[in-house]
């Protein structure tokens, strides 16, 4: 990849409901559960109308005391998730990583003044690469992982969005895994209205509000309606925090939603910039 003669239009930004655990590689013991999810995500290509030279992906479950960007040009696979089949602790997402890419990230991070370092030895770990087998099935897109901040400062995850934003004109995709509903002690039909609630704030807050209310909700986003029954830790929200920095003028738009998922939570996804 290069970041010195972008020739493309400006990529959109993602925040995606990743889904639970390896859910790919589980249709027989799934059955329908992810097939919306699933549709959602193949469809990002078709939005984007081209392959992108590389994908940045900030998972929910990579934190680090300063932002690290993931230079393994092979990262192997991390099985972070318990309680599956054996055969999903074999599973393999093959696709390349990026050092040079990992390089670029941080020189841009530093040049915001946010901490920032590279770990050469970091693999893949499902908030990657359960979606991108649904998004890129052959993995055949580099794939650069950057981790979260300990401590999970709202305002410090848009600043970072901020900082990698000129990837968007170098013909990389940033996406944001995290889940747009995540309490594992509450799931299922008795947590549709504490999913509503939230899930209607967000949308207000990614679809509706102007660029800078959207800001200041997500700055404030703790005293949104249910927010800590919908997160009662909040990483996998925060991921949402850079793709909105990343696109922080743009138009969002919801790209993916169900009323009922795993029986009556309602989630989303959410596209900020033209596809």
């Amino acid at each position: 990849m290069t970041h010195d003669t972008p020739t493309l239009s400006r990529l959109p930004t993602y925040f995606i409901s990743h889904g639970g655990g390896p859910w790919p590689w589980m249709k027989k013991e799934m059955g329908a559960t992810y097939d919306q999810l699933a549709a959602s995500l193949a469809d990002m290509p078709r939005q984007i109308g081209r392959t992108p030279a590389a994908i940045l992906m900030v998972s929910a479950h990579w934190e680090s005391p300063v932002f690290t960007v993931q230079g393994n040009p092979c990262p192997p696979m991390i099985y972070d998730y318990g309680g599956f089949p054996a055969h999903t602790y074999e599973v393999r997402y093959a696709s390349p990583g990026s050092p040079e890419l990992a390089q670029r990230v941080q020189s841009l991070i530093a040049a915001a003044g946010l901490p920032a370092q590279i770990d050469p030895e970091r693999g893949y770990d499902h908030g990657m690469f359960s979606p991108m087998a649904a998004m890129y099935p052959d993995a055949e897109v580099p794939v650069v992982q950057l981790s979260l901040r300990r401590g999970l400062d709202p305002a410090e995850h848009l600043a970072l969005g901020r900082a990698i934003a000129p990837l968007r004109d170098e013909n990389v995709l940033i996406v944001g895994s995290g889940l747009s509903y995540h309490n594992l002690r509450n799931f299922g039909p008795q947590a549709h209205g504490v999913s509503k609630a939230f899930g209607d704030w967000l949308d207000e807050t990614a679809v509706q509000a102007t660029p800078q209310a959207r800001v200041q909700r997500l700055q404030d986003w703790a005293s949104a309606p249910s927010a800590r029954v919908a997160h009662p830790r909040e990483e996998h929200l925060i991921p949402l925090m850079v793709a909105v920095g990343a696109a922080e003028g743009d138009v969002g738009e919801r790209v993916y939603h169900e009323d009922a998922f795993m029986g009556g939570l309602v989630v989303s996804s959410y596209r900020f910039g033209a596809a």
